[in-house]
């Protein structure tokens, strides 16, 4: 009996240390960014059927600003979203080469269909095809980081909390000192 239980707790112990969790290695992250590429996000091989314009990229950053910019921010990269990095997943920056590097087909077809666990929502008959098209001419055209501001949303909620700040601060100066009396 003696043996089996010493048997046990070992197994435990191995069984336990064996599944840590941690962060994935350089090969592990490959892995999952070629399968997600290759296998995982449909519409490889499809080519998006509207020229580029200044007026399909217009329309694009159109749409992507009523429908996207509420967790990419105006400029695809995230500015002034502030939970945008403490999601898990993080919310993508759309600049970013993991999410350039998906054909046109595969970017239409994220904005169509999502990403079930990451929180991106699937788009499908809220846009239509060319409105999803014209968002990808945009998202192949991002500005620079910061160069839209932030989106009207967080801009109205940094400046209350600024505002609340500098009265918490001025109450704070103008307060009269508690002296001590004798």
């Amino acid at each position: 009996m003696k043996v089996s239980y010493t048997s046990l707790v070992t197994a435990t112990i191995l069984f336990i240390c064996g599944c840590k969790a941690g962060a994935p290695n350089k090969a592990e992250s490959a892995a999952v960014s070629e399968i997600k590429h290759e296998v995982t996000i449909g519409g490889k091989d499809v080519k998006n059927p509207i020229a580029f314009t200044p007026g399909a990229l217009t329309e694009g950053q159109e749409h992507f600003g009523h429908h996207c910019q509420i967790c990419h921010g105006l400029d695809g990269q995230n500015t002034g979203v502030p939970f945008a990095g403490k999601m898990d997943p993080p919310v993508a920056n759309l600049s970013s080469k993991d999410v350039q590097d998906y054909t046109d087909g595969q970017l239409k077809w994220i904005i169509e269909n999502g990403i079930a666990p990451s929180g991106m929502p699937g788009w499908k008959g809220i846009l239509d095809d060319g409105e999803m098209w014209n968002i990808v001419h945009y998202l192949r055209h991002l500005p620079a980081k910061g160069s839209l501001g932030i989106p009207e949303l967080y801009k109205e909620e940094a400046e209350e909390h600024e505002h609340m700040h500098d009265e918490a601060a001025h109450e704070h100066n103008n307060a009269k000192p508690h002296g001590h009396k004798h």
